[in-house]
């Protein structure tokens, strides 16, 4: 199987539980794994797991997904310098939890990771808060210098 292959089969295992999850999406034919669970207190384990496959593991958009999608990969690394110097935390999380949508992603690129997190902890809002504001925190501290 050709890597390319193997990354395409590899972010739609991460997609399909976002988007089984959504309240719109009619329940899947095929019942998938769920997400491995992370830690809520490490937002680098987070990213490594949800996010590395497709914005690489420095979050400059060259993870080993990044051939198989139909849209570029944003750099995470420039959303600071993209927003003037001060880094979108509130966009960044909104993205994450599926309420905005990023200006480069089309929402068959990048899995809603909000529902998620949201099954990884039984639901408790907080502690999907507390994942989010982690993650989202991890993206800030790969912004360039």
């Amino acid at each position: 199987m050709s890597s390319r292959v193997a990354s395409l089969l590899f972010a739609t295992a991460l997609a399909l539980p976002a988007m089984a999850q959504s309240p719109a999406a009619k329940p899947p034919a095929i019942q998938m794994a769920p997400a491995r669970y992370t830690s809520p207190a490490s937002g680098s384990e987070m990213y490594q797991s949800y996010c590395a496959t497709c914005h690489g593991s420095k979050g400059l958009g060259d993870g080993p997904a990044k051939g198989s999608l139909k849209h570029a990969v944003p750099d995470l690394t420039s959303l600071a310098k993209r927003n003037k110097g001060t880094f979108p935390k509130d966009q960044v999380s909104q993205v994450i939890r599926g309420e905005a949508r990023a200006e480069t992603h089309s929402l068959q690129d990048m899995p809603v990771w909000g529902p998620v997190f949201r099954s990884l902890n039984s639901s408790q809002e907080p502690v999907v808060r507390m994942r989010v504001a982690n993650l989202t925190k991890y993206i800030e501290s790969l912004q360039a210098k």
